[in-house]
């Protein structure tokens, strides 16, 4: 195996929101970073599109990698992590599920929430 992962000038965190469309990508991601948010989303979710913006700031204010997975395209994915409703937010801390937050939740408590395992 090389270490030539993914770019390394991410290693840190990426500061954008990574589209995940496989367990083997989450997996990926979530075993290259310390802290991981993962947003289960659908296109047609009103509360989802409300949790955008506030999902797409901790990406780039906080030291977690945040993922985005679309429901509908990856359902079992979705199935896999016991994804019933959406927005579901799942947090990873050193390669582990933490976390699960579902609904729309104000900014400071999921920011609290990140920076409780960064």
């Amino acid at each position: 195996m090389t270490t030539d992962t993914a770019p390394n000038s991410e290693a840190e965190s990426p500061n954008r929101p990574v589209t995940v469309d496989s367990t083997t990508e989450l997996d990926d991601l979530v075993a290259s970073h310390d802290v991981v948010l993962v947003d289960f989303y659908a296109d047609w979710c009103g509360p989802c599109k409300m949790l955008e913006p506030v999902v797409e700031r901790l990406a780039e204010e906080t030291d977690a990698a945040v993922a985005k997975v679309d429901v509908d395209v990856n359902q079992q994915l979705a199935s896999t992590y016991g994804v019933r409703g959406v927005p579901t937010l799942v947090l990873f801390a050193d390669g582990a599920q933490v976390e699960e937050v579902v609904g729309v939740q104000p900014e400071g408590q999921l920011r609290s929430l990140v920076e409780s395992y960064t």
